[in-house]
């Protein structure tokens, strides 16, 4: 077959041409043109449909995009070239350099988000560890929580946080070490006394442990209010240390002071809580009262009558010696009131404790230690104080504090000889938290009891609670 004899034609739709020698054919088009010297068919203006395409859509990182659609092509973060040094909003798909140098910066994030919205922070000068970069969440969910606002603060730090949703929101997919920067805590209360201080001899009672404590708007010792509840961290573990009651002043031929108590508390990620031991009583030599949680009862023939003091929020001080009545000794303080000077031939008694009802019922603890006396001469003791004060004595040993109530120890007496002072009673450690979020992982076999929907845990010597 002759090749086409025509350069260029513009047949009617629907002609076929043959093309060369090959005898290959083609229909052309409406408004088509076609250049037989080169091959060339040249189409009108307009638009192929779908149907005529082999393939109809493309592939678009991963996704399929019909032709003649549209969709959005990540092309990276757009690093914004200011230097941010204050306060800032973000918008999503940018990236910031970020200089605390001169004071800590917040940014705030966007008030609404696409899955795979993309932001990035880098510490610009290496000083987010000095003044930090606080992230403002603006309502939307960072690592799954609402709160508390991620706090960024390792120098020379870069973050890169990816929006996955209404449930974990905003995913931090870099920050050096990816950690958890909205962690949640476990809300608990406490109770913490120290082991009370003993009594001396022909002297002052021991004063109480320190009382600290948070459950349910509950006083402190010492007049003080009630503190914080503690935040546990999931996991970590929490050690707790009962203190031990001091050793009362020692008798025969000679007269001492009380020893002070040993302190008690709660230690561990986040918590530091320590009440001061209760102080040592004076006794009838040269050896003075010893200040402590609460202070320790004086005796006017140390040549120092003055009591020991207590510590602000923990306990209040002992009661004074005089020297007109050498042969009585002061009541040690109690965590609820100071105790009584000494006005007569007759000892004072301990301070009173306090009462708390973090297990479910009242109980009043940290009481101080009533004064000793002289049988001989003819002066009296003195009770200890409610919450566990040991009693004074004036021709024995003096009682000892309660166990576990933190109580100080009675003021020894004299019928001949010196006795000893009591010693202190023991400290405590009680937790409550909703049972709920009690794990059951102890050590030091605390007493573990319930109260309508919390679990308490009263230690009665060391030990530890892993959150």
């Amino acid at each position: 077959m002759s090749k086409l004899e025509v350069d260029t034609i513009a047949p009617q739709s629907g002609t076929q041409v043959t093309l060369g020698e090959s005898g290959d054919t083609i229909t052309i088009p409406a408004g088509a043109t076609f250049d037989a010297s080169s091959g060339t068919l040249t189409l009108a203006d307009g638009s192929v449909t779908n149907a005529k395409l082999a393939n109809s859509s493309i592939t678009i990182n991963g996704s399929s995009v019909s032709l003649g659609g549209s969709t959005t092509i990540e092309t990276g973060t757009s690093w914004q070239s200011d230097i941010k040094t204050s306060a800032f909003t973000a918008v999503a798909g940018e990236g910031y350099w970020i200089n605390t140098t001169s004071a800590a910066v917040t940014v705030t994030l966007p008030a609404s988000a696409s899955v795979g919205d993309t932001i990035e922070f880098t510490d610009y000068a290496r000083t987010w560890g000095t003044n930090n970069l606080t992230i403002n969440q603006n309502s939307l969910n960072y690592q799954g929580n609402s709160s508390p606002n991620p706090v960024y603060d390792v120098d020379g730090q870069h973050v890169r946080i990816v929006y996955s949703g209404a449930t974990q929101g905003w995913i931090p997919t870099v920050d050096d070490d990816v950690t958890y920067e909205t962690p949640q805590f476990i809300t608990a209360d406490f109770l913490v006394i120290a082991g009370g201080g003993g009594g001396g001899t022909i002297g002052g009672g021991g004063g109480a442990g320190g009382y600290r404590a948070s459950y349910s708007t509950e006083s402190s010792g010492g007049g003080g209010s009630s503190e914080s509840s503690l935040n546990l961290t999931p996991s970590a573990v929490y050690t707790i240390t009962v203190g031990a009651g001091g050793t009362g002043g020692t008798g025969g031929g000679t007269s001492s002071a009380g020893n002070n108590g040993t302190d008690s508390s709660i230690s561990g990620t986040g918590v530091s809580i320590t009440s001061a031991s209760g102080g040592g009583g004076a006794g009838y030599g040269t050896d003075p009262a010893t200040n402590g949680g609460s202070g320790g009862g004086g005796n006017g023939n140390d040549g120092t009558p003055t009591a020991g003091t207590g510590t602000a929020n923990q306990g209040f001080d002992g009661g004074d010696g005089s020297a007109s009545y050498v042969n009585v000794g002061g009541g040690g303080g109690g965590a609820g009131e100071t105790a009584d000077n000494i006005s007569s031939d007759v000892a004072t008694q301990g301070g009173d404790g306090v009462a708390s009802t973090i297990t479910g019922s009242s109980v009043t603890r940290a009481g101080g230690g009533g004064g000793g006396g002289n049988s001989t001469s003819g002066s009296t003791a003195a009770n200890g104080g409610t919450g566990g004060g040991g009693n004074g004595s004036n021709n024995s040993t003096g009682g000892s504090g309660t166990a576990n109530t933190g109580g100080g120890g009675g003021g020894g007496g004299y019928a001949g000889s010196f006795n000893d002072g009591g010693a202190g009673g023991s400290g405590v450690v009680i937790l409550r938290l909703a049972t709920a979020d009690y794990t059951g992982t102890t050590t030091g076999s605390p007493t573990v009891t319930t109260s309508g929907s919390d679990t308490i845990l009263t230690f009665n010597a060391s030990g530890s609670y892993t959150a």
